[in-house]
């Protein structure tokens, strides 16, 4: 019986020759970091459920991205705490709402040296809850949804955003987004898609973060995709594509490496994935306890979401793993 000469170790023998051979890398340049910008408050607040994640204000806001960006991160995506909140979520797109002074502040301290991105959506703005507007039978009407999406773009896009990111689910979101900004002559304002986002167990550190809660101790899943499918994943992602979106987006991410994957193979723009606030906090409530080392399993993680197809990652270690790779 004749043996291959070939022995992996070989490769593996020091970390110089480990890194030379290594199929997949990872930079703080290819991180999104999110940020809660919560409407009128006096200081930053950290969230509970996601240690070392803050509610910031203006202030504290600019000042972490002045942090994280001199650690190579160049782009955020803002998320909206308003102070008041009505039945048609109308603070996301007043044109002084909190998110809309927020993209202008960052944009104005930091120019195009730092890509901004905006979730798009309503829920953190309505008093139910919900990604949309409700109807007389108190669900969520997707076309009347559509014309509040464009209004919160434009609003977004006047602002100075570079991306808004159209995160409720509703089926032709992308395309009356993308008409409204063609409309108004907002072309250059690109569309980063939430097209396969699950309906998930993931998300309740989330909602810590933005103080949503639903109305009646609802549930998403008439909207967000079901957990049991995934050729719906790549239909959603396509019709984006046709739609209009400059990049597409899955989420979660470590539960759903194989959705990555096969997004990754169909997809002609780039491709980010969200590593949700469960997925952070279930790590550091581990590394807490000292069950694991967070900040390895944190990197590992990143390196899976990259080595299953993901372009960029949202996620909130992005600080804490960019400090990593300026020590090493």
């Amino acid at each position: 019986m004749r043996f291959p000469t070939h022995r992996p170790r070989r490769l593996r023998s020091n970390s110089a020759l480990r890194d030379l051979v290594a199929e997949t890398s990872i930079a703080p340049s290819d991180f999104i970091m999110p940020y809660f910008v919560l409407e009128d408050a006096p200081e930053p607040l950290e969230i509970p459920s996601l240690p070392g994640v803050y509610q910031h204000t203006l202030s504290s806001l600019s000042a972490d991205i002045k942090e994280i960006k001199a650690l190579g991160i160049r782009a955020v995506i803002l998320f909206g705490v308003p102070k008041h909140k009505d039945s048609v979520g109308s603070g996301a797109y007043a044109s002084d709402g909190v998110v809309q002074r927020a993209i202008a502040q960052v944009k104005d301290a930091f120019g195009d040296e730092v890509v901004v991105f905006a979730d798009l959506c309503l829920d953190e703005y309505t008093d139910h809850g919900h990604c949309g507007l409700i109807d007389a039978k108190g669900h969520v009407d997707n076309d009347s949804t559509l014309e509040l999406y464009a209004q919160i773009a434009i609003s977004q896009a006047l602002a100075g955003v570079d991306f808004v990111a159209p995160s409720g689910m509703m089926d032709g979101q992308v395309d009356a987004i993308r008409k409204a900004l063609d409309r108004e002559s907002m072309s250059e304002v690109g569309i980063l898609a939430y097209s396969a986002k699950y309906a998930s167990g993931l998300y309740g550190p989330f909602r810590d973060a933005v103080n949503v809660e639903i109305r009646g101790g609802g549930d998403r899943k008439a909207y967000q995709q079901d957990y049991r499918n995934a050729s719906e994943s790549i239909r959603e992602v396509l019709l984006d594509i046709e739609e209009g979106a400059d990049m597409v987006m899955v989420k979660p991410a470590i539960s759903y490496l194989d959705i990555i994957s096969k997004v990754s193979e169909v997809s002609s723009v780039p491709l980010c994935a969200y590593h949700v606030s469960g997925e952070y906090a279930m790590v550091k409530a581990a590394s807490e306890k000292g069950w694991i080392d967070g900040e390895a399993v944190a990197l590992e993680q990143m390196y899976a979401v990259r080595r299953a197809g993901a372009d960029m990652v949202i996620t909130y270690f992005a600080k804490d793993l960019a400090k990593t790779m300026q020590r090493c």
